[in-house]
């Protein structure tokens, strides 16, 4: 068990490292378009791009991860992740009233950066408010999880509306953010993410023991003292800071909080949440540092979409929890 964090520790170090050396332009070795041997160019390039993406790209991958873990728990399902409650798609909706809605705001350096992520805070926060409130009228669960999903394609449908009546330039910032980014966050920005995202996760963390007793049953945790009404609001207040942070700020970036707890469980072998997430958080921050990696196609000059990338990585495990789930092995 020890030996497995020491290896996603050191492989966290790697990974990080990597990250920063590898890109366009290289720094310690000529490998990408133009070789910077040293120098304030180098420093700059390090220090104010890529350590922050760096750290932007762990923080989303644990965040999204972490929310996971605590969506499939709650709600007993495989295949519920950070988004399932609407979370993307209310943020979605949010920076689409934003870029899309007031166009002339929108395309302003500072206002459209701090517009962006308000809109996005404010997106999710109103699904997730409305989601609260049904689960404290409606005991069953999967209810609730039906209910925000259609909450979510609500969202989608307004977005697309606004799509479709936007302007070409207001449309394409959109699409941009959509896309996904780890990139071009300020310093303030950053530090709110990761504030906002450290609270999640200590809210989490205080949350482990309940979710242990979740695993056997509502009944069961109810008997030995748990309030589920309470488990549910805090679990709801946790995802909401870390996907809603991530979507924020880096925009929606899907399959990452779906895979990545499967992995730890078939990683570590164990259901209990005090190894579980940990090994998410960490196993998450590894998979964001090496879709960043492969999203630079290091020697071709060109950059994908990061959600292109998590896509094609999240996919087979989903696909692989979707079959085992149907031979009966569904957590």
């Amino acid at each position: 068990m020890r030996t497995k964090y020491i290896f996603l520790l050191i492989l966290l170090v790697v990974l990080f490292v990597a990250d920063l050396v590898v890109g366009s332009t290289g720094l310690l070795w000529p490998f990408g378009d133009r070789y910077v041997a040293g120098g304030e160019i180098a420093r700059r390039i390090l220090l104010d791009f890529r350590l922050p993406k760096a750290q932007v790209a762990w923080l989303a991958g644990a965040a999204l991860s972490a929310s996971g873990l605590l969506m499939q728990t709650v709600f007993r399902n495989p295949l519920a992740g950070p988004y399932v409650l609407g979370v993307s798609a209310g943020a979605s909706l949010g920076v689409a009233c934003f870029l899309l809605g007031l166009p002339m705001v929108g395309t302003v350096g500072i206002a459209r950066d701090l517009g962006v992520a308000a809109a996005a805070w404010i997106g999710a926060a109103a699904i997730l408010t409305l989601v609260m409130i049904v689960s404290t009228r409606i005991r069953d669960i999967m209810a609730v999880l039906i209910l925000g999903m259609m909450f979510g394609s609500a969202a989608s449908a307004l977005v697309d509306l606004l799509q479709y009546f936007g302007n070409e330039a207001a449309l394409k910032g959109f699409v941009v953010w959509s896309m996904g980014s780890l990139g071009g966050l300020a310093p303030g920005q950053l530090l709110v993410m990761g504030l906002c995202i450290a609270v999640g996760l200590f809210v989490a963390a205080g949350m482990i023991k309940p979710l242990n007793l979740l695993l056997l049953g509502e009944n069961y945790a109810q008997s030995m003292g748990i309030s589920v009404g309470r488990v549910r609001l805090a679990v709801f207040l946790a995802t909401s800071l870390l996907a809603g942070s991530t979507t924020a700020f880096c925009g929606p970036i899907g399959f990452v909080g779906i895979a990545v707890p499967h992995i730890a469980r078939m990683l570590f072998r164990r259901a209990d949440h005090r190894i579980l997430l940990p090994a998410s958080v960490l196993i998450g921050g590894n998979m964001m540092l090496f879709c960043d990696l492969v999203s630079q196609l290091p020697g071709t000059g060109m950059i994908l979409p990061v959600n292109t990338v998590t896509a094609l990585l999240g996919i087979p495990v989903v696909a692989m929890v979707v079959v085992n789930s149907k031979r009966g092995r569904i957590m």
